[in-house]
């Protein structure tokens, strides 16, 4: 890399859901302590930089994204001094410390909604009132389910929520209400955090006329998921305008040098700023086709890749993974090592910056919880349709045993049985494992800058493969994949050039890198 490129272009991102990773104390529960205990396994793996999923307290209605202090820690995750510990320790290690800050909205019990109620802080919510029949303002849809809009009898007025009822919609129109969102960020970085990953980045915004959502008639099985999806989201999000507050966050941000800042867009990137160039928005973000997309076959890949040239001063984030979708195997395939392995070595050879979700190193699958097990509030509501998000939210297997070593209690959702025989502790003896191969997948991409800021394109070569250079300066590295579940056909992406890493052997869910 050259001095003047940014720390996190190319770079792979260590995605910890820390209520999953690892309990320091056996409360059933991941905590801080857990995470500094674990930073050389983090470490190990030679990513450049840790994003911990929200940290600060929270009545957990939506599991920590439902914010009741920005600028404190969870009492369950541990204190002040056990957050400084983690980000002093990644930088001890060479790495990078995120944090995951949900600015869009915050909880009901947080202190400036409770002023919003008395009218001390009125406008820093979206308010507005009933229709005459006590119907909601408009037709603004939850994406939890239902209308977007709660009635509070102390304001004699509804707010609006575009997930639970107990998240208000913070009001980024109202000059206090954005001032005091911008200051969580200023206080964080002033702390030594190198940056952060936020929730919702396309919701900022709201339209003022509280204008009506169009329908979207399009019939897909997407839309059919979930109600909310009959809306296009143009006016309760996902505005144009959307960008003039990413701008703010990302100047804000730039005033702490050596800094980054991307964003999750749920919803429209095209039209909230999610692709924007380095010079306005945010420096990166990443968006939900790659989350959403299902079944092997090389169409998703090659799509999103030319979706993203339409963007061409843009630098994505890529990711396969997260705390909000089903495990990638099990996504793609049935779920077995081979359909991993051939998934993380396509996700670490492609352009832009890596996401890689706990546990993914290790090529877990979903796991299958009853609804008696389930936590999340979209499992409760959509079930048997869905079964929520705890599935890839079970503990991290470090060990084989009670547990899987997550906790010496009783871990607040159950370890998997699918992750029995992936833990850890069996990963890291055997040469042949995903751990493995994740690793030496993750030293491919720091050796050469062709596969961490190089240019993709595409070959045309029919599925179930997937063919794509990566070059930069001189340098040509070709990426080979088969994503089917029969043999690989013959032919030159199997012998070109001099192989550095590759699995399956052409066989099924085989994969070649090589240098040309």
């Amino acid at each position: 890399m050259t001095e003047q490129t940014p720390w996190w272009r190319g770079a792979t991102v260590y995605h910890i859901y820390v209520r999953s990773f690892f309990d320091s104390n056996g409360d059933g529960h991941g905590d801080l302590p857990g995470v500094l205990a674990k930073l050389d396994y983090i470490a190990s793996l030679g990513v450049d930089a840790i994003w911990l999923s929200p940290v600060h307290p929270s009545p957990n209605r939506d599991w920590g994204y439902d914010v009741s202090d920005y600028h404190g820690v969870h009492p369950d995750y541990g204190a002040m001094d056990d957050l400084q510990a983690v980000i002093d320790g990644a930088h001890a290690r060479g790495m990078k410390l995120l944090l995951d800050e949900v600015l869009a909205h915050t909880s009901d019990e947080h202190a400036w909604f409770h002023d919003s109620l008395k009218g001390i802080k009125e406008d820093w919510y979206v308010w507005a009132p009933l229709k005459e029949d006590g119907t909601a303002p408009n037709n603004w849809l939850s994406a939890f389910g239902g209308p977007a809009w709660a009635y509070q009898p102390l304001r004699r007025k509804a707010y609006h929520h575009k997930f639970l009822r107990q998240q208000p919609k913070l009001n980024w129109r109202h000059p206090e209400a954005r001032a005091a969102a911008l200051e969580v960020l200023d206080f964080w970085l002033s702390k030594g955090v190198d940056g952060f990953r936020l929730d919702v980045a396309n919701a900022y915004l709201h339209d003022p006329a509280l204008t009506d959502n169009p329908v979207d008639d399009s019939d897909t099985s997407l839309r059919w998921s979930a109600a909310a999806n009959f809306q296009r989201h143009f006016n309760d999000s996902n505005l144009v305008e959307n960008i003039e507050a990413l701008n703010d966050v990302r100047l804000t941000v730039d005033r702490h040098p050596d800094r980054f800042v991307f964003g999750e867009f749920s919803e429209e990137a095209d039209r909230c700023g999610g692709f924007a160039a380095p010079d306005e928005g945010l420096h990166a973000g990443y968006s939900f086709p790659l989350l959403l997309a299902r079944r092997m076959g090389p169409d998703f890949i090659r799509k999103h890749m030319e979706m993203l040239e339409d963007h061409p001063r843009h630098w994505p984030c890529i990711t396969f993974s997260n705390h909000d979708v089903p495990r990638t195997p099990s996504r793609f395939g049935d779920g077995s090592p081979p359909v991993a392995k051939v998934m993380l070595a396509l996700l670490l050879t492609l352009r832009g910056s890596i996401l890689m979700y706990q546990g993914e190193e290790l090529g877990l699958p979903e796991a299958d919880l009853t609804r008696e097990q389930l936590r999340d509030p979209v499992g409760d509501l959509y079930w048997p349709a869905h079964k929520g998000r705890d599935g890839c939210r079970t503990p991290m297997p470090w060990s084989p045993g009670p547990a899987l070593g997550f906790t010496t209690g009783r871990p607040w959702l159950p370890a998997a049985p699918e992750h029995a025989h992936l833990t850890v502790a069996d990963q890291d003896a055997d040469p042949e494992s995903a751990l493995a191969l994740s690793r030496a997948l993750i030293a491919l991409r720091r050796a050469h800058p062709a596969l961490r800021l190089g240019d993709i394109v595409f070959r045309d070569v029919p599925a179930p493969m997937a063919v794509f250079e990566r070059s930069r300066e001189g340098e040509r590295l070709l990426c080979a994949f088969n994503l089917g579940d029969g043999p690989a056909p013959a032919g030159p992406a199997w012998t070109d050039g001099e192989t550095l890493l590759s699995g399956g052997e052409g066989g099924p869910f085989a994969f070649r890198i090589a240098k040309i």
